[in-house]
């Protein structure tokens, strides 16, 4: 009985610790090959970077052409909301003939929070008191499709 009561108890222990592991996800543009890292500044064109990269997860959209490729890692425990653990962006700038001018290379330290406001725009419109919201459909006649009559006096259904 107490060999059994141990088996028990370190199945639960185990079960209870395997629950406590945290799950990691990753988002975003995945390196399958640290060869294909090589971008050469005046060697390599979009065509050769997109051969070699795929597609970039964004551009920008003023200024210089430049190409993004981010990679997010997060890491969540059981039900709780996830945490960003790591991130990491490459940036590649062409210049007008579409060869590559420079690349970097930007991790988690370099992000910044942004605040989004949570003020709403109004919506004007008539505001409706509460005794007119509860009294608004007193004397506007019967619902829908009760006691309406086509021309033959059959029911009408809509």
């Amino acid at each position: 009985m107490l060999r059994m009561s141990a088996t028990v108890l370190a199945v639960a222990l185990a079960a209870g610790g395997a629950a406590c592991t945290p799950t990691q996800t990753q988002h975003g543009f995945v390196v399958d090959n640290p060869s294909t890292m090589d971008v050469q500044i005046g060697v390599d064109t979009q065509e050769t970077v997109r051969a070699r990269l795929g597609t970039p997860s964004t551009e920008a959209v003023f200024g210089e052409t430049t190409w993004y490729y981010m990679t997010s890692v997060q890491e969540s425990f059981a039900f709780y909301q996830p945490d960003v653990v790591g991130r990491n962006v490459l940036a590649v700038r062409f210049d007008e003939a579409g060869l590559v001018t420079g690349f970097e290379r930007f991790g988690l330290e370099r992000g910044q929070v942004v605040s989004y406001s949570e003020a709403e725009t109004p919506t004007r419109g008539r505001e409706l008191g509460v005794i007119e919201q509860i009294l608004g459909t007193v004397g506007r006649g019967a619902p829908t499709g009760i006691g309406d009559e086509d021309e033959r006096g059959a029911p009408n259904r809509r």
